[in-house]
């Protein structure tokens, strides 16, 4: 079976961290989320026409989400970014997930939000290739997570939306609270942090962190 060089590095990393969670404290790798974009089945066609369905070119670490190779413009009072990436599958309500520093540039002040809790969000300009659409709300800095399986949930005494404080080690050591935990049996291990948050503590994609407190 063939099996591409990043796939494998993955595997191993994986498969690494599996065997350093058996017999001591349980490390969790980072995920770090630029700027992306999750549509609905409507606002897909508008922008890119009807019935369009996206291209994956790449899984990401959660199963069944991925990277499409399509990317919009998203565009705001003061300013725009273009190229920014589709995440799939559909959902059912589009969502525009940003930095903190991505509002400044925009003319937008993000709220920190749990995915998908969009009440009270502002809305943004989309513009595609077939289309733009102005959506009235979904735009958010995403509440940093992580994702767990139940099994890794229960070895940590943890519960679905559980709020925990993490370590960050390195020149830019730091403990982050307010980490939401989600689990579900359809998750993969792995906390997800903006490039904010990212580039404030030095830290890049598979770096571990632990958790110091649970509340």
């Amino acid at each position: 079976m063939d099996i591409s060089q990043e796939a494998l590095v993955k595997l191993i990393t994986q498969k690494v961290i599996e065997k350093l969670n058996e017999n001591e404290e349980i490390l969790i790798p980072i995920g770090i989320s630029n700027r992306h974009i999750h549509l609905c089945r409507e606002d897909l066609n508008h922008l890119f026409g009807k019935g369009y369905e996206l291209t994956k070119i790449k899984d990401l670490k959660q199963p069944g989400q991925f990277a499409a190779d399509e990317v919009v413009t998203i565009k705001g009072p003061k300013g725009e970014f273009k190229k920014v990436r589709i995440l799939g599958p559909l959902r059912d309500e589009t969502q525009v997930e940003i930095s903190i520093s991505d509002g400044f540039k925009l003319g937008i002040n993000p709220p920190i939000k749990e995915s998908g809790k969009l009440d009270n969000t502002p809305g943004i300009t989309i513009i595609g290739p077939k289309g733009s659409i102005e959506v009235k709300k979904g735009t958010i800095a995403a509440l940093r997570h992580i994702h767990m399986t139940p099994e890794t949930a229960n070895k940590l005494n943890i519960r679905d939306k559980d709020e925990v404080s993490v370590e960050i080690s390195g020149i830019r050591k730091a403990v982050l609270g307010n980490v939401l935990v989600r689990v579900s049996d359809k998750y993969t291990l792995e906390m997800h942090l903006d490039m904010d948050e990212a580039n404030a503590c030095l830290v890049k994609n598979g770096d571990l962190v632990k958790i110091v407190e649970n509340r």
